[in-house]
């Protein structure tokens, strides 16, 4: 695919930002765009691989050998068609998604990979820019009803895919706004809302349902959800990880969430009572994931006098290692755009205590360094290393710790059987519960993940649905492995 000696000819290029001086004055996006000649050049770089890892480690299956030749070709159209047929919403993917398709690049064995993310956001802005992107209305309806819980990408992506089918869908949003985590959990530095708003302002064209403020199973009885045929729950991974460490509940240990949630609020004119800000204060931010970079840049917008990341975690290596080998997912360093605008990062490293006042407001850490001792057969233990404690002066301490499961709500009052996770169960490809007609999918099934992995399980989900209600389906789906398979 692409340019037969392309890769040879072009070499990766990637979108630049504008400098961090400028951008932490705001929360919109930074990025600058490639020219439509300079992204052609990219598609021009996919080779004509025998077996085309990308596809496979894509959770999607996303043709992309396909679309990167037709960006290749110019055909800018059937690039978007291709991509559509896999992906409802890759201007969600093409912003947020980690690539891990670029991670299996057959080209990047020895050279730069191409820069697939890139190439596939500019085929939705330009699908967009174009007017290519219309409703899709069933020709026909099937009288079947269909409530979606959670109106995040997996529930979306069931959403749109079920209304396709014919039924009608109705998605219930415990917030003020569709989106989900999208809305609320991700910064509009790393993706602006409008971009959620437009492709929502397609989906209810298309006679989808949404009703926000509606919180199932609290202000909506889930005994009215009889009305429905089917019910798909697709409510998330939102227990938040915790500390059992001293002092966690002083005034200024904060969970990441809030802190972003209430300023991504804030950005949009909603005004909150004594918002959680880092203005002026020595920040640390515990977790040294995606949401703990987010705090990060968060952090550093509201002008912090200081930030600081703490990860229990060794450093990875600024390489492919060797534990992960070509095409697995890599063990190596990952630097953000939002540590790249200022933070002191630190490994191997335990919170022992949150230092308080005698009002209780956080005023400083007390931490040790660590290491792991890898034992074959064994759990790793963790072994703190003696004459390393430290107090860091601290105001606010963000805790990104990730999430240990779906709220136990829903399972409770419709009666879900959860894994030893506490993940709702549904077996993977099947998407159905122990009560017949609800099926869930995405972070409330698989626990916390990717958002790609969240659109393929709630398309996923809304074939077996379908299967269930009318006995046969038209909707495209994978096997197992990821490949797509005729229907």
């Amino acid at each position: 695919m692409g340019k037969v000696t392309g890769f040879k000819e072009f070499k990766r290029q990637d979108e630049k930002y504008t400098s961090v001086k400028n951008r932490i004055k705001n929360y919109k996006e930074f990025t600058i765009p490639i020219s439509e000649k300079e992204i052609t050049k990219q598609g021009s770089r996919c080779m004509d691989c025998g077996i085309p890892f990308c596809h496979s480690s894509c959770p999607l299956g996303n043709l992309i050998p396909d679309f990167n030749h037709m960006v290749h070709q110019g055909e800018w159209q059937k690039a978007s068609w291709i991509l559509h047929s896999t992906n409802n919403f890759p201007e969600f993917t093409g912003r947020l998604c980690p690539a891990p398709c670029e991670q299996s690049c057959v080209l990047g064995i020895n050279e730069d990979p191409i820069s697939i993310e890139n190439i596939e956001k500019n085929i939705v802005e330009r699908a967009f820019k174009e007017g290519w992107i219309k409703p899709q209305t069933p020709k026909t309806r099937t009288g079947k009803k269909i409530a979606v819980v959670g109106s995040g990408p997996a529930g979306l992506a069931a959403a749109q895919q079920l209304n396709r089918a014919g039924h009608t869908v109705t998605v219930f949003e415990r917030d003020d706004k569709v989106g989900g985590l999208l809305r609320y959990g991700i910064p509009n530095f790393k993706m602006e809302k409008g971009i959620i708003d437009r492709r929502v302002a397609i989906l209810v064209a298309e006679g989808i349902i949404f009703k926000t403020d509606v919180n199932v199973g609290v202000n909506y009885d889930v005994k009215d959800l009889k009305a429905f045929d089917s019910i798909v729950l697709c409510g998330g991974s939102t227990e938040r990880r915790s500390l059992p460490t001293p002092g966690i509940n002083a005034d200024g240990v904060v969970q990441a969430m809030d802190f972003l949630t209430q300023q991504t609020k804030v950005v949009f004119g909603q005004e909150i009572k004594d918002q959680i800000l880092a203005t002026d204060k020595n920040v640390i931010v515990i977790g040294g994931g995606d949401t703990g970079s987010d705090c990060i840049g968060t952090s550093n917008r509201q002008e912090a006098k200081s930030v600081v990341n703490f990860e229990i975690m060794p450093k990875p290596p600024g390489h492919r290692a060797p534990t992960t080998p070509w095409p697995f997912w890599p063990l190596q360093l990952k630097t953000s755009s939002s540590h790249k605008e200022g933070v002191k990062r630190n490994w191997l490293i335990n919170t022992k205590e949150f230092i308080q006042d005698k009002y209780g407001k956080l005023t400083a850490l007390k931490t040790v360094n660590v290491e792991w001792k890898m034992v074959p057969g064994e759990r790793p233990q963790l072994i703190e290393i003696e004459g390393t404690e430290k107090t860091w002066p601290c105001d606010l301490a963000l805790l990104a710790l990730g999430f240990t499961g779906p709220e136990s709500t829903l399972a409770d009052k419709l009666g879900i059987e959860r894994d030893a996770r506490s993940n709702y169960k549904a077996a993977y490809g099947k998407y159905q519960t122990n009560v017949p007609n609800i099926f869930t999918a995405g972070d409330m099934r698989r626990g916390q993940s990717l958002i790609v992995w969240a659109i393929s399980e709630g398309r996923e989900a809304a074939r077996q649905v379908d299967l269930y209600l009318m006995g046969k389906s038209e909707l495209t789906s994978k096997d197992l492995s990821g490949d797509l398979i005729s229907m």
